[in-house]
């Protein structure tokens, strides 16, 4: 089934906003993360996530700090930081407008 490229772009907007949601409560390395989105039937992958993670930590919305994995290498559990929930907090007030606004028109 060929999804309409409006809804793709809509859904590609979402994954900033997903990911902060995915580390608010919990700190979560890059696979957890990844398989969260996965069980929200978010089509995310790798080769998107890492570089999307890369940027949130320069533009200083989440921190991250490297922990002993014990079943391999050393991992980064990913957290958010205080910019991090107040672009999520904007993000999830911007998102209710929006589905406000689509429910009020044309009813």
């Amino acid at each position: 089934m060929q999804v309409d490229p409006k809804l793709v772009a809509l859904r590609r907007g979402l994954l900033e906003p997903l990911v902060l949601a995915a580390v608010e409560s919990r700190q979560r390395y890059a696979a957890e993360i990844l398989a969260v989105l996965q069980e929200a039937n978010f089509p995310a992958q790798e080769g998107t996530l890492y570089p999307l993670l890369s940027r949130l930590r320069r533009d200083g919305l989440v921190h991250h700090e490297w922990r002993e994995s014990p079943s391999g290498p050393p991992r980064k559990y990913f957290s958010l930081t205080d910019a991090g929930r107040n672009q999520l907090a904007a993000f999830r007030d911007y998102w209710n407008e929006l589905t406000h606004m689509i429910n009020a028109i044309g009813r």
